[in-house]
Order: C-alpha cells, then structure tokens, then sequence
C-alpha cells in the first residue's frame, strides 16, 4: 500500500532514525517494536506528517512523495491515532467522530447521517457502547480507542497507524482493542501497530519490524520468528543457544 524508503531524522546531535526502509501491505498488520529511544515515536511522526524527516520519501503507487504536513498524510491515505487519542471527554461519540468535519444537509447540521454513520462504523468494528450520543467520559479505555480508530477511518485510508493502543488498559479492553485491529486489517487496510507489549504483537501481528537506536535491525514473519529472536533483535543480544540433548548431532 505504501513505503518509507531511506527515512533519516535527527534531533540535534542525536539520530532518531537512520536511513529506515518500511514496507506496508493491504491486509497486514505490521508491528513496529524496539527499546525506548529506539525510534518508534519519531516513527510514527514521520507517517503521521507531524514530522518531516531530514531525508528520504513516502512511495505511494510508484511516486516518489515526500510528507510534509499531516493534511498532506491523510491526503495520502495515512490516518494515526495517537497514544492520548485526542478525544473531547464532553462530547458524544458521533461529535467526536465528526469534530472538525461534520455533514450538513441545507446549511444546518445532519444529525441524522452523522448519527447513522456513526452506528455504522462502530458496527463494522464490533464496539460495545451503550449509545454513540453517550458522552466519551463515560466510555472504558477500550470503548475510547475504538472510538478514535473509527474516528481515523471515516476518511477511508490506506493505513491506519496506531501509537501503543493498549496502554494501560486492563485485559478485557486491551482484547477489544486487538479484536478490533483485527477487523480493520480484515476489512483490507494496512495497520501499522506500534507496541511495547509483546504478547498483543504476537496475538495480531503477521510481520515484526525492529528498531535499534533508530536503525532496522530486523523484519520478521509473526509466524515463524521465535520471541527469543525477535527480543535478541530488540536488545542487540544473541539468544542462547539450546542445549543439546545427550546424544544429540552437533
């Protein structure tokens, strides 16, 4: 769907990320994990347009393009939820889906398209919320941050991009949340999941990337890499090798 190619951004005297290629495919979820100051945040600046990184370029349908501004990223396809989702605790869910980009029917506001999408997406998603005119105060963390996918996905992007979803949410709502990711990618986006926690990369994921001091230091099938490799790839440390069994060939 998209790719970053030789992306290289610098905060003074330190590299934040140093020539990272990424590559995103329709119905994927790709994890993006690393240590802290690996480069993830600076990461997701980039895609989101937030930040414009001291070299390389977005390759969108063989064109070259270089991401300036979030407007030009969403113009692209590219929607990202951050990790304080952003949301207006007083409003209700269809106000905080259409905030900034409401419909309106001869000159006043639709209430009742906006309402009716509002229902539709959060259906698509599989949310449980007692009502979309329910004030987002009243909302479970999970409840939130489906509310602030659905919001990012009212644009019909490419990818969606997420910065920790899960954090700090307790079991029931970080399974929400994954079920969630699950149906986006199914629905035919690329999800770029930025995490810490290993166990939700693993319970969705289908390809790993690693960031290392703001390099690449590995891309891996979910499927096939072992945690070991993927942690050993994370912390720049060799994962022990298996004792052999007596016996056993060299």
């Amino acid at each position: 769907m998209l790719s970053l190619r030789g992306v290289s951004h610098s905060f003074g005297a330190v590299r934040a990320l140093v020539d990272v290629d990424l590559d995103v495919h329709p119905r994927e979820v790709v994890a993006v994990v690393g240590d802290n100051g690996a480069g993830k945040s600076t990461l997701v600046g980039v895609m989101a347009g937030t930040i414009v990184p001291d070299a390389g370029e977005l390759v969108v349908d063989g064109q070259e393009l270089g991401l300036t501004s979030p407007g030009l990223a969403r113009q692209l396809g590219i929607a990202t939820v951050f990790q304080d989702l952003a949301l207006c605790d007083d409003l209700d869910v269809v106000e905080n889906l259409y905030l900034g980009q409401e419909l309106r029917r001869g000159g006043v506001l639709d209430e009742v398209a906006m309402e009716r999408e509002a229902w539709r997406v959060m259906s698509r998603l599989g949310a449980r919320v007692p009502s979309v005119r329910a004030p987002v105060a009243t909302l479970s963390g999970g409840q939130r941050q489906t509310v602030a996918i659905a919001r990012a996905l009212l644009g019909v992007p490419r990818v969606l991009v997420l910065d920790e979803p899960t954090a700090a949410l307790g079991v029931t709502q970080t399974a929400e949340v994954l079920t969630t990711i699950e149906r986006v990618r199914d629905s035919g986006h690329g999800v770029v999941l930025v995490s810490h926690n290993m166990a939700d990369v693993q319970a969705v994921a289908d390809r790993v990337v690693v960031l290392r001091r703001g390099r690449l230091n590995g891309d891996f099938d979910a499927e096939r890499a072992s945690y070991e490799d993927i942690i050993a790839a994370i912390t720049g440390v060799s994962p022990p090798r298996r004792r052999r069994a007596p016996g056993e060939d060299a």
